[in-house]
């Protein structure tokens, strides 16, 4: 359990158990069936035990964790309803999102999309697939800024977390880190133009070809 930082000062200690438990299931660290033990997890903090129940009780209210009577909690698995519903949804938000930021943007806000592209590509060419996933967040996170609608931002940003979790599984998938790239040169472009139709079909498509890369995943590993 050396995957936990120390706990720093000034901090809730129930929020930062949750923080650092959360994180390690969205980066894979703590897999999906994977026992979690209060003690061990207290023990490894340097902690006592108060704080981390409260982490669990808040990680299963919001479905990360389960609790199995007379064995204790176990990281949530992933059921197809789950990817189809969140990749659902994402194509609901982020389309319309895209679509928003073609109508309202300044040309000057395009330029930080840009210089994201590139770093991208950077990256990709050295190989340096762990960047990508924080790169292709930042990306997603400047243009669906440009919807200038916080209302929107804030229920995009409530699924972010199970997005981020599956956008590891989708850039993994050999060509599709390229594959994502090219479709944001499109997007701008889009923007660009103001073609508010054209990004909207776009990230839509760039959406859905995510779930079919995790649902092909899902099935191989659920396959008997």
């Amino acid at each position: 359990m050396d995957i936990f930082r120390a706990v720093p000062e000034r901090k809730s200690l129930g929020q930062f158990v949750y923080e650092e438990l959360k994180g390690a299931i969205i980066n894979g660290q703590l897999a999906p069936g994977e026992r979690v033990a209060e003690s061990r997890i207290a023990q490894a903090m340097k902690i006592s035990r108060t704080p981390v129940r409260e982490a669990f009780h808040k990680l299963e209210r919001e479905g990360w964790i389960r609790h199995l009577p007379n064995s204790g909690f176990f990281v949530a698995g992933l059921s197809r309803q789950d990817v189809e519903e969140t990749f659902g949804i994402r194509s609901a938000l982020e389309s319309y999102a895209a679509r928003l930021a073609a109508i309202r943007h300044t040309p000057d806000d395009l330029v930080p999309l840009q210089k994201k592209i590139e770093e991208y590509q950077e990256h990709m060419e050295k190989g340096d697939i762990q960047s990508l996933f924080r790169i292709n967040t930042e990306f997603h996170d400047l243009l669906y800024a440009l919807s200038q609608s916080p209302k929107l931002i804030k229920m995009i940003n409530d699924v972010r977390d199970q997005i981020y979790r599956y956008r590891r599984v989708i850039l993994r998938v050999k060509g599709m880190a390229r594959r994502s790239n090219e479709d944001h040169k499109l997007m701008l472009q889009f923007i660009s133009k103001r073609d508010a139709e054209g990004v909207e079909k776009l990230v839509k498509e760039h959406i859905l070809r995510g779930q079919n890369v995790v649902l092909k995943e899902f099935d191989m590993c659920h396959s008997d």
